[in-house]
């Protein structure tokens, strides 16, 4: 069996031979090229504090230590701003020998700062299944800057599943540049991975990004397209390249480069240099196979979901502000990021959620 990232095919095959289930059959619509979407199920528990299960311990006996109260989901409910939710996802896995799993959040996630991470039975790190893991998912959910409603079966975070390791060092990472062209719009940056900016010196314009509103109205998460942006977000405009970022707020800005993933291959997101400190790109990070390949090859900006910590920091055009790290695909997916799976930031730039018009 080759080792990677297991793409649709292999998915498709785990869930019919019953190493992922769920008492409600796993649809087509949940399959992506090299991911599976995870749905909430029907409980949402209101947490004092975020935790992890711990060596040797399950989830469900110790939410006796944390919860506040429980909620049913049918009919919608508001995940309120500031607060940690935990919710039973609808599928449970048990990984065979070899293979391991990793969580993210989905695009439209992180662009929401709706931070949502897998945790465990057994679980001493957030969105990592070891190998051999048997057992029951959990989504723990904190709306950061908009309040949400929610409902059963909703999908905000998604698994990833691997055989062995197939991460790219950097120079097999230089050889797949040389011979398919990852990045444009700057000079290709491979140091522990693809390494790529911040654009603050739009060609057109002067619009740089976006800085989330406090005080927001509820988003309903279903509603695409629905909402007006300047209700819940500031335009942010620049002319010297420069943008101070305010403690605790919360941005979407775009990447200078544009970057691709060919169909061999998937990445992800990764932080570029945790001693910056004073702000973190929000890495709602899988990047599919095909994605930013499109009909002419040109690639699509990454947007960079970004949140200023303890103080007042400058951020300015073309500073590195994190890295795609490159994984090969187990075998080539049947369907590429864009082609009939309705992809919604396919050739994209900068872009909020699709929640927003």
């Amino acid at each position: 069996m080759t080792n990677g990232v297991l793409p649709d095919s292999r998915i498709r095959d785990l869930i019919a031979r019953g190493v992922i289930r769920s008492d409600i059959p796993v649809t087509e619509e949940q399959i992506q090229p090299a991911s599976l979407d995870l749905r909430l199920g029907d409980t949402a528990y209101r947490l004092r504090a975020s935790f992890l299960a711990g060596r040797g311990r399950r989830i469900s006996d110790r939410l006796d230590d944390f919860c506040m109260h429980r909620m049913a989901l049918d009919g919608g409910a508001v995940l309120e701003r500031g607060c940690v939710y935990l919710v039973p996802l609808a599928e449970r896995i048990a990984l065979p020998p070899g293979m391991t799993a990793v969580a993210n959040a989905k695009s439209s996630t992180g662009r929401l700062d709706l931070l949502t991470r897998l945790v465990t039975d057994d679980g001493t790190e957030f969105d990592r299944l070891p190998e051999g893991y048997d057992g029951p998912l959990y989504a723990e959910i904190c709306p950061r800057s908009f309040s949400v409603l929610v409902r059963p079966g909703m999908r905000l975070n998604q698994l990833r599943l691997r055989q062995g390791q197939a991460v790219l060092d950097d120079a097999a990472l230089r050889a797949l540049h040389d011979s398919q062209p990852l990045v444009g719009g700057a000079p290709a940056l491979i140091d522990q991975g693809l390494g790529f900016s911040v654009d603050l010196r739009p060609r057109d314009g002067d619009l740089v990004g976006y800085r989330a509103r406090p005080h927001s109205g509820v988003i309903d998460l279903d509603r695409i397209g629905a909402y007006d942006a300047t209700e819940f977000w500031d335009e942010l405009r620049t002319r010297d390249g420069r943008l101070i970022l305010d403690p605790g707020a919360f941005y979407i800005l775009v990447s200078r480069e544009s970057v691709a993933i060919p169909a061999d291959y998937a990445a992800e997101m990764a932080p570029y240099l945790a001693m910056v400190g004073e702000f973190r790109v929000h890495y709602a990070g899988f990047f599919d196979p095909g994605f930013g390949i499109g009909d002419q090859g040109r690639g699509a900006r990454g947007v960079l979901e970004v949140r200023c910590h303890e103080a007042p920091f400058v951020l300015e055009h073309g500073q590195t502000v994190g890295r795609l790290v490159y994984e090969r695909m187990g075998a080539r997916p049947d369907r590429l990021y864009g082609q009939g799976i309705r992809s919604n930031y396919q050739g994209q730039g900068l872009k909020l959620a699709k929640q927003f018009r």
